[in-house]
């Protein structure tokens, strides 16, 4: 346990009430004054450190492995944050958390005669460096024996009481510094996020594609489906809005004779917040000329289960009930079949919004007064099929009207998938070569043979304005005339796709929520 001089600022009470936390914050500046008053400077330029925490163990573990036990090394400098203290009188250890661990100083005062007294002015949370020999105590740990110790920045703000389980989620989710100081969980999310998109980028680069940057702020907020933000520029005096997708830039550089190209960046889409949803998140999309969406559908199989095995070293993962295989192949399930299976409905039967609604009901689906075809459609599948696709499952061929962006499916459907016959006048859905990647009940991926022809990509668009003016509770896709006019200079075969990285993270860290993989998730305000 700490020793008396472990925090003395907490004598002022807990933290959580105001007068307390005003009590804590004087007693902490009172010390930072009295460091100041002996001619330390408590904040420092730089730090010449040496070693790393993990380094300083490294190094005597090979030493002594070398030489034997009972040695010292040569001089180290380690520094790192305070979390722990013990002792009194004439020794006290020091535990110094950095970036890679933890490591134990021990300080006496018989080696520091100038400068012992000074830690009655620290506290925990203070950063610190030591410098020493490198031995093992008693007790077996690697220590630094200092003979020279320095404060690197005086922490005015106490930890919180339990800073070894911080436990309030608003806390850590508001606060993410104080996470990623109190919790492992949280400092091994941040270093495996990094990992994974490092991997990524290895990943797309050695198949030959080329990392670009497109635009942020966007004059149309096309390329998908959501609500923008909007904004202002002044300088120019034009409306503006944040990218809800990369996709029309993207394809735009393919038009451009760049034939692989990828982006990873933030989108943001002004829509709700849940377990799965942040305003802004972190995708990768890219395009592939001459590839279609079966070339995709390899290319995912193989990334997820190459940056699983670099990331987790297996190509599985236990998440939460489930056993989660990433191998590929991954099964390929028709939209149709999965949605009929699941609920009795054939979408080719239901041509209309007034029929669709008419066989939802009948199945027992609530459903709103003002929603589209596509919008039906998609309840459908987030209700009835996402929520069984545990597995690494592809669902593929969607109807047009909720792919404005893909080509129609070139392959006539077999017998078993005839179109039947309809009484009414309205043509069955066109189905479109699209797939959307499905793991642990959560989209993880979507992918299109990207549609190339100018003049029915117009026609789509215009259909989703169309649709857009009159089911106003729905964000459609929008028409980018400067879009269209790239792809009338003549786009090649492509294969597009986007990923969700913090989705993907989600799986590999083995947490549900996004707010968990997201370093600064958005909050409501207090």
């Amino acid at each position: 346990m700490p020793g008396p001089h472990t925090d003395d600022s907490r004598a002022g009470g807990s933290p959580s009430r105001p007068s307390s936390e005003t009590n804590l914050l004087r007693v902490r500046r009172n010390k930072l004054q009295n460091l100041r008053d002996r001619g330390i400077d408590p904040y420092p330029h730089a730090c010449d450190r040496t070693h790393t925490s993990a380094e300083a163990v490294s190094l005597f573990e090979s030493e002594e492995a070398a030489h034997g036990e009972g040695r010292r090394t040569a001089p180290v400098s380690v520094a790192g944050r305070l979390v722990r203290r013990s002792g009194m009188g004439k020794a006290t250890f020091l535990d110094l958390q950095d970036g890679h661990g933890k490591i134990q100083a021990l300080l006496r005062k018989n080696n520091l005669p100038d400068s012992y007294d000074a830690l009655s002015d620290v506290d925990l949370g203070d950063w610190l460096g030591a410098s020493g020999p490198l031995f093992r105590t008693r007790a077996g740990e690697v220590t630094v024996e200092a003979s020279e110790w320095t404060v690197l920045a005086k922490s005015l703000r106490s930890l919180p009481e339990k800073w070894h389980g911080l436990t309030d989620v608003e806390a850590r989710y508001r606060q993410r510094y104080l996470d990623l100081i109190a919790n492992d969980d949280a400092r091994r999310v941040a270093v495996m996020r990094s990992r994974l998109v490092s991997a990524l980028r290895r990943f797309m680069d050695a198949r030959g594609f080329m990392e670009v940057e497109t635009p942020v702020l966007v004059p149309v907020a096309a390329g998908g489906t959501a609500r923008p933000f909007e904004t202002h520029h002044n300088a120019l005096n034009r409306g503006l809005y944040l990218r809800i997708a990369t996709e029309l830039y993207l394809k735009r550089l393919i038009v451009g004779g760049m034939e692989k190209v990828y982006e990873i960046g933030r989108i943001f889409r002004n829509e709700g917040v849940d377990i799965t949803h942040n305003p802004e998140f972190t995708m990768m999309e890219s395009y592939e000329a001459f590839a279609d969406y079966n070339d995709v559908m390899r290319m995912v199989e193989e990334m997820v289960s190459t940056l699983a095995s670099q990331i987790l070293g297996s190509q599985s993962v236990q998440f939460e009930d489930s056993a989660i295989d990433f191998t590929p192949p991954w099964p390929r399930i028709e939209l149709r079949d999965a949605i009929l299976q699941r609920s009795g409905i054939d979408f080719l039967e239901c041509p209309d919004v007034e029929s669709l609604k008419a066989a939802m009901q009948a199945a027992g689906f609530l459903v709103g007064r003002q929603m589209s075809w596509g919008g039906l459609l998609d309840k459908l599948v987030s209700d009835v099929v996402e929520p069984d696709l545990v597995q690494p499952t592809f669902l593929i061929d969607y109807p047009v009207e909720m792919s404005p962006l893909a080509k129609k499916k070139r392959a006539p459907r077999s017998e078993a998938h005839a179109i039947p016959a309809f009484a009414g006048t309205q043509p069955p859905p066109a189905l479109v070569e699209r797939f959307e990647g499905f793991i642990a009940g959560m989209e993880i991926c979507n992918s299109f043979t990207e549609l190339n022809d100018p003049i029915d990509q117009r026609a789509r668009l215009e259909r989703q304005e169309a649709l857009h003016a009159q089911f106003q509770d729905e964000y459609m896709d929008r028409l980018d005339e400067d879009f269209i006019r790239a792809i009338e200079y003549g786009m090649p075969p492509t294969g597009g796709l986007g990923i969700g990285i913090d989705r993907l993270m989600m799986l590999f860290s083995g947490h549900r929520s996004i707010r968990e993989v997201v370093l600064f998730p958005h909050m409501r305000s207090r």
